[in-house]
């Protein structure tokens, strides 16, 4: 049966990602369907990695005029669709849902309105992976069942003994004050460490990496890596580089749900998030996490919005991690 469905995720790159297996599921259940997805200006990237999207509907939120921005936005779907389904713990997305005068409407519980305004509201659980909590919406209108993202790019044939490192995290990440990764020299340093043993480095990078990449190169004690900052235009083509690598580390950022898509081998440093919630449990995604005695370790959203000064969870042996890298 044809139906027209809005979804609505409003978040950065990897959240996208992580809410394709909810797309998927839908698409499977209404393969006729022309599925519309509004997100933010941000992450329309998200086009790039996928075609079961119809057409997109950016929707500035974090903009200064975000409440003309969301009028605008329904407004210019009320009447339109058959179905939406949104994620977001805020009360008012129920709110936005009904007033696009949408008949069937899915969401989060988020009170008694969600239940009023909602044809289903959902349970919001946290305590699970990301990609299954976002699936949950759509269990009352498909029996499918898609667990991991999967992404419209063929797998390239691997480069023999390669590590590709993408030492990346998002700008807004960078703004909000929450550092989520090692730094610069520590970055120099690992790859100094997996050359030693013998392995084909490669650094990768995005444009808001510029600054990190420059900084790894004057740090980087071999300077034995191949620099491929600037070679990958655009989000398909740092897909199919990491499709290409035998084995991937990075931070806990987008390139990171492209590689679990792509079912690399992957190493993400997890410092104050938490690894449960944003990797599946899967042999081949193993989280770097440093031997701290942080008491409210992972705090970054559970305990707190930006990082702490001390930073213990992202103190990491470095020689160790290579070795578990190299020797896994």
């Amino acid at each position: 049966m044809s139906k027209r469905i809005l979804t609505i995720n409003f978040g950065g790159l990897g959240d996208e990602i992580l809410f394709l297996p909810t797309l998927i599921s839908l698409k499977k259940e209404f393969p006729d369907s022309k599925l519309t997805l509004a997100l933010e200006p941000r992450s329309k990237g998200i086009t790039q990695l996928t075609d079961i999207i119809d057409n997109v509907i950016t929707v500035d939120i974090k903009g200064k005029n975000k409440y003309v921005e969301i009028m605008k936005f329904i407004f210019k779907v009320m009447f339109r669709y058959d179905i939406v389904v949104s994620s977001g713990a805020n009360p008012m997305i129920s709110v936005i849902e009904a007033m696009t005068l949408t008949p069937k409407r899915y969401g989060y519980d988020t009170g008694a309105l969600s239940r009023m305004l909602l044809t289903k509201a959902v349970p919001l659980n946290k305590n699970q992976y990301a990609a299954q909590m976002y699936h949950d919406l759509v269990s009352d209108i498909t029996e499918y069942k898609t667990y991991l993202p999967e992404i419209s790019i063929t797998p390239k044939e691997k480069i023999p003994n390669t590590v590709l490192i993408h030492p990346g995290v998002s700008l807004m990440s960078k703004k909000k004050g929450c550092i989520k990764s090692i730094n610069s020299k520590e970055w120099a340093e690992l790859i100094d460490r997996l050359s030693d043993y013998g392995k084909r480095v490669i650094l990768a990078g995005g444009p808001d990496d510029k600054e990190c990449i420059e900084d790894i190169k004057k740090y980087s004690r071999t300077q034995n890596f191949e620099n491929y900052y600037g070679k990958t235009k655009n989000l398909a083509d740092l897909a199919k580089l990491i499709s290409k690598a035998e084995k991937f580390v990075c931070s806990d950022s987008a390139p990171l749900h492209i590689a679990v898509a792509l079912g690399v081998k992957t190493y993400p440093f997890f410092g104050s998030t938490d690894d449960k919630k944003l990797v599946p449990q899967t042999p081949n995604i193993k989280p770097l996490k440093a031997h701290d005695n942080c008491p409210i370790k992972p705090c970054l959203w559970e305990h707190r919005q930006t990082s702490c000064e001390e930073l213990s969870c992202l103190k990491y042996d470095l020689s160790e991690v290579a070795r578990i890298i190299c020797e896994d």
